[in-house]
């Protein structure tokens, strides 16, 4: 169902690529990657393998005019992949139509937000849904439709946001990894809201820089995009409800010499629960580490969220801990490696990233995830088997 109704977007887009092919100060770009994914571990859902092969294109398109006044820019993106129907997808990322003036911006089509500056989760990135078939990092996201007006004032830059359509978040299907025992139904969803995917959310931002900080305001009003997910009436599946929420957001950002503070906090309230949820903590950057090209970051970050419930969040008092190694080469070599302790229990998660450019066209990147867990009522404890080592060769046009 993803790729089939998300074929026609994708086909959309690439005949607005075709018509604006011709225009002068138009701009090619993207890449296409082969991608492979091995699980030592078995899993405990029966008929799914540990090798996993997909290919992705993901072109995009950027033409501007009027003095560079005007631009627009089309992203479609597509993956194959060799065992999961759900991670098979197409989806347009960005199609959006930008006005700029000295004092003011709007953007209207297709768009990406980010918000945030916390490296280990993204409490206040609330404006795209999670791409969740692309990486469990939560970073990938689907193309959201937008009309974002931003003014550009002394006192800081203010951003409103109308978005009339909701993206439901894609889930891993039954031929997939690291997904719960059952799988999740995403063809029955269910809304609080009437209007379903029809609900018109708002949001508005204020964001500012004084002295060495960094600050953020954010509410946002529309549907949740982390669905609750309740089981079916023949308890054989996962069905997502989408609440409708208010989430008000502050993001702060300290630079000092080499030190680089980080919060991220949230206020979230629904008709089913209120809560409150932060991460914070440090960067340290160690530069031309005994005197060669060689930077070595420090990060440690505390995670907290007040539900205390781990089947919901398994990061509701843990601690975050990693390196980021950057060569300083023309291969643009870098090095991330973090761990994930909860604070109450032994479950963990580790992570590694690592790239390294090969040419000017070719990217060849490596990611690796392990996952620990003891408690059945941990989040974790679904996917303690799906620990995955991952190459990914791109090529860059």
């Amino acid at each position: 169902m993803i790729l089939n109704a998300n074929a026609k977007i994708l086909l959309l887009s690439v005949g607005l690529l075709l018509v604006q092919s011709s225009a002068q100060a138009a701009e090619w770009s993207g890449y296409s990657a082969l991608e492979y994914r091995y699980f030592p571990h078995q899993t405990f859902n029966e008929g799914v393998g540990e090798h996993d092969i997909s290919a992705v294109f993901a072109p995009e398109f950027y033409h501007e005019w009027d003095d560079g006044r005007q631009s627009i820019i089309v992203a479609p993106f597509l993956r194959v992949d060799s065992e999961d129907a759900e991670r098979t997808h197409a989806d347009l990322r960005e199609a959006r139509w930008l006005i700029a003036e000295d004092e003011w911006e709007v953007r209207l089509g297709v768009g990406k937000v980010y918000w945030g500056v916390t490296e280990s989760q993204h409490l206040v990135d609330v404006i795209n849904q999670t791409d969740l078939v692309e990486n469990t990092d939560t970073e990938d996201k689907l193309g959201q439709p937008m009309i974002n007006l931003s003014f550009f004032k002394d006192w800081g830059t203010f951003d409103l946001f109308v978005l009339p359509y909701f993206r439901e978040r894609t889930f891993v299907g039954k031929q997939g990894r690291l997904r719960s025992q059952l799988v999740v139904d995403t063809d029955n969803a269910r809304y609080e809201s009437g209007a379903k995917q029809h609900h018109l959310d708002v949001a508005m931002r204020w964001s500012q820089s004084i002295g060495n900080w960094d600050v953020a305001l954010s509410h946002f009003y529309g549907t949740n995009r982390e669905p609750v997910l309740q089981l079916n009436s023949t308890a054989t599946a996962l069905t997502p409800y989408y609440e409708v929420m208010n989430q008000t957001g502050l993001e702060l950002q300290n630079t000092t010499d080499s030190w680089l503070w980080k919060l991220e906090v949230i206020r979230r309230d629904t008709s089913s629960e209120t809560f409150t949820a932060l991460t914070g903590g440090f960067e340290y950057t160690f530069y031309g580490v005994f005197e060669s090209n060689y930077d070595v970051g420090l990060i440690s970050e505390y995670l907290f969220d007040d539900r205390n419930d781990e089947l919901i969040t398994p990061f509701e008092n843990d601690v975050m801990i990693g390196s980021r190694i950057t060569w300083n080469d023309e291969q643009s070599t870098e090095l991330l490696v973090g761990l994930v302790q909860d604070l109450d229990s032994s479950d963990a998660a580790w992570n590694i990233e690592a790239s390294r450019r090969f040419g000017n066209n070719w990217t060849l990147s490596l990611e690796g995830r392990i996952f620990k867990s003891d408690q059945a009522q941990s989040s974790l404890y679904q996917i303690r088997r799906d620990d995955y080592i991952q190459l990914e060769l791109a090529r860059y046009f």
